[in-house]
């Protein structure tokens, strides 16, 4: 099952091979601001549909997270990140996690939601 997504104005699009079991709210400073509920995929899970020139990075802190978001209208889209389930960062096992809130014609009530407390974990 395929879905899609996409920003305010529709410049950034993307697609995800499946629905998430699970999404993860995040307490970090930069994720409580931005506000995001992030669904987590492989890179092959991922396809942005959209040109990369309508997408801007933003890293931050230790630099390792590539933060993506609209260059248009600035909704936070996707993060390419190492897999951080051992508390380290694996560069081997890269991850993408997608904001589900931008997901078109997808329930996303219907979705668990994961509370991690990145506020006091990083």
């Amino acid at each position: 099952m395929v879905i899609k997504a996409s920003c305010h104005c529709k410049a950034t699009t993307f697609e995800v091979s499946q629905a998430p079991q699970t999404v993860t709210q995040c307490t970090c400073s930069f994720c409580s601001k931005r506000g995001s509920l992030w669904a987590y995929y492989t890179p092959s899970q991922f396809k942005l549909t959209s040109p990369l020139e309508n997408v801007s990075f933003y890293r931050w802190g230790s630099k390792t997270v590539k933060h993506g978001f609209c260059a248009t209208c600035g909704c936070g889209t996707f993060t390419e990140t190492p897999d951080w389930s051992t508390g380290k960062p694996d560069f081997d096992n890269p991850k993408i996690s997608v904001n589900s809130r931008l997901f078109d014609d997808f329930d996303l009530d219907k979705v668990e939601v994961v509370v991690i407390d990145g506020k006091n974990l990083w």
